[in-house]
């Protein structure tokens, strides 16, 4: 009997794991001044901390691709979210360091897991013509869920505690899990087992590595900007501390109105066309960042954050089409890619910024964006057949 279920259902399930995703990656740089005051940590002791994320995050991408592809999707999505959630719990309750480095490697591990399944799901359950606007809509989420810790701090900091804020958040979570919990999702792809040697051919396929290798540089590009792009305007002393976070928030907000807008633009006009353009917008807010003042880094970041909404929509939704019946693990090689770059762009930047000076981030982004143009060429005059079981 075929497997009946309805694609609003999934995708709402999928967009609330892409939110709870979202959450992962920003509520560590939200609360980790007050765990550094709570715990008394110095600045390597903090570093140590933050460092627990990224691991969780590359192990959960690694591991969730083969797994969806033979066991399904249900499963893993609850258990990851539950991790996140106990992880969240675990930062704020727990008195011990040592838990509260668990806790956030589970939140890490969780979003990790998140990251991949939830854009496999949606590659899925939509054909062709509909996944890379699907793939932008749910992009969106991770941006609704990036905004939403920051601003329920700011708001409610004032009146309630850590504690009592992250009861609340605890608990809406807990009610989207059981929402997922209840809803029927796709059949695993591979449930005759999964196929070890079509997994290791994913490996030497032309197509996909190129594709991972865009996502490495747009990755690293996304690391680059929110990590380094408030350190950029302040310690180069263009911007007052409150004026350079602005920004940072503005691309932030920038980011997910274009991947609602994308929904839309990505049902009339190529993804070739839609990726170089978004390309060239964002270089040209890079150029706006080079000798800021306030006006033009704002706009500077607006522009950016509009040209990076539509790399990780397009380059995942051609990857599901390109390999449609192991995409979990085609989306965990690329993934995969995309963390590596995340953190070693990250560590370049700093490391050539403190020897060279101002002009590296702009560089930096600007050799970054050109890279994905030139891969991307390199794709569409790829010929190579897809992988399949």
């Amino acid at each position: 009997m075929q497997n009946r279920y309805n694609k609003t259902k999934v995708f709402i399930a999928a967009c609330i794991g892409m939110s709870f995703f979202g959450i992962s990656m920003i509520v560590l740089g939200a609360i980790l001044p007050i765990l550094s005051d709570k715990f008394g940590l110095n600045t390597a002791q903090t570093t140590s901390l933050v460092a627990f994320l990224p691991i969780g995050m590359l192990i959960g991408s690694v591991i969730f691709g083969p797994i969806v592809d033979q066991r399904g999707y249900k499963g893993l999505l609850i258990i990851s979210s539950f991790l996140i959630l106990t992880g969240l719990e675990g930062v704020v309750f727990l008195e011990s360091v040592h838990l509260v480095k668990l806790s956030i490697f589970l939140i890490g591990f969780g979003g990790g897991i998140l990251n991949g399944e939830t854009n496999a799901l949606v590659s899925i359950i939509y054909e062709d013509s509909n996944r890379n606007s699907m793939l932008s809509f749910l992009g969106a989420f991770y941006g609704l869920g990036a905004l939403g810790i920051p601003v329920l701090l700011s708001t409610l900091l004032k009146n309630y505690t850590l504690q009592q804020i992250f009861t609340g958040i605890g608990f809406v979570m807990f009610i989207l899990i059981i929402y997922c919990a209840v809803t029927k999702y796709p059949e695993a792809t591979q449930k005759q087992g999964f196929p070890i040697s079509a997994g290791f051919r994913l490996l030497k396929s032309r197509d996909l590595l190129l594709l991972s290798l865009i996502l490495f540089f747009q990755s690293g590009i996304e690391g680059v900007v929110n990590n380094w792009t408030v350190f950029y305007l302040t310690d180069f002393g263009f911007l007052e501390h409150s004026k350079a976070l602005i920004t940072i928030t503005a691309m932030t907000a920038s980011l997910t109105a274009a991947r609602l807008i994308l929904v839309s633009l990505l049902k009339k006009f190529s993804q070739k066309g839609i990726l170089i353009t978004s390309i060239l917008i964002a270089i040209a807010g890079v150029s706006l960042m080079i000798q800021p003042e306030y006006i033009t880094s704002l706009i500077g970041m607006m522009l950016v954050g509009f040209g990076i909404a539509s790399t990780f929509p397009i380059i995942l939704g051609i990857i599901g089409a390109k390999y449609p019946t192991m995409s979990g693990t085609a989306f965990s090689i690329a993934l995969v890619f995309a963390l590596l770059g995340n953190n070693i762009m990250n560590s370049v930047t700093g490391i050539w910024l403190d020897k060279s000076g101002a002009y590296v981030y702009p560089l930096i982004l600007a050799i970054c964006f050109l890279t994905i143009l030139l891969i991307f060429g390199l794709v569409k005059k790829s010929n190579q057949a897809p992988v399949e079981s």
